[in-house]
């Protein structure tokens, strides 16, 4: 048969033929005098053993050497299995992550156990506050990897509770504008150091962000806030740093 017939009958292309030629894979039959190559049923059989292995996921180098070795190919078998298993762990995972983004209605560029705590949309969160919160989960969110959403639970409590407790306090502090009263910002800061003080103290067990981390999140803030959103911000994360001793 002709490489036509024989990549037809494997179910493969004559361009993936001539590259297991060159690699050895497949003995090359000399030409016949017309300059075609013929080929027969052992070639077939060889080429179909090879895309049976290739479909399992046997990387073209490995093939040659599990080929007609049964003991290579049990050990080979035990590793695919195990890397079919992990893919599969992932690929779970990653639809629950999909899934837990479409419930939450949250960006996919968010990870799915922090969109519960964003603000929820009937919310009316101006769209540049709306805009650093995001970005503020994407951050902290990184800095906290090592905790999880373990760091996140203990960080804001519970989403329904903790986004509950602390809406009044964030829709005062997203309408701080230049001309707010001081005492008005002087209150705010005190709700604010008041609610976030048992934070910190759950916060005793987890890793700490170390002052890189600390910095990013604060050149976040002042990027993206209002001159006096970031003063309030400061000077609460400098009144909780006292009494943490940190």
């Amino acid at each position: 048969m002709l490489s036509s017939e024989l990549a037809e009958l494997a179910g493969v292309t004559v361009r993936t033929l001539r590259h297991y030629h060159q690699i050895g894979l497949l003995p090359e039959p000399p030409r016949s005098a017309g300059g075609y190559r013929h080929y027969d049923v052992g070639h077939l059989v060889r080429l179909l053993r090879i895309t049976r292995m290739t479909g399992l996921g046997v990387p073209l180098s490995v093939v040659p050497a599990v080929l007609d070795d049964p003991v290579s190919a049990e050990e080979l078998l035990e590793e695919l299995d195990r890397q079919a298993a992990a893919d599969i762990e992932r690929l779970t995972a990653r639809r629950a992550g999909i899934a837990a983004l479409r419930r939450s209605g949250a960006p996919p560029d968010l990870p799915p156990e922090l969109s519960a705590w964003r603000s929820a949309p009937e919310a009316d969160v101006p769209a540049d506050m709306a805009r650093y919160e995001h970005e503020q989960l994407i951050l902290v969110g990184h800095l906290l990897a090592e905790d999880g959403p373990a760091g996140f639970a203990a960080l804001f409590g519970e989403a329904d509770d903790g986004m509950a407790a602390s809406a009044p306090l964030t829709a005062r502090f997203y309408a701080l504008e230049p001309d707010t009263p001081d005492d008005e910002v002087a209150s705010l800061i005190d709700e604010l150091v008041a609610h976030f003080e048992p934070v910190v103290a759950r916060l005793a067990d987890l890793s700490p962000f170390d002052a890189r981390a600390s910095a990013l999140v604060d050149e976040l803030g002042e990027q993206t806030l209002r001159p006096v959103q970031h003063r309030v911000l400061r000077r609460v994360q400098q009144r909780l740093a006292r009494r943490d001793g940190a």
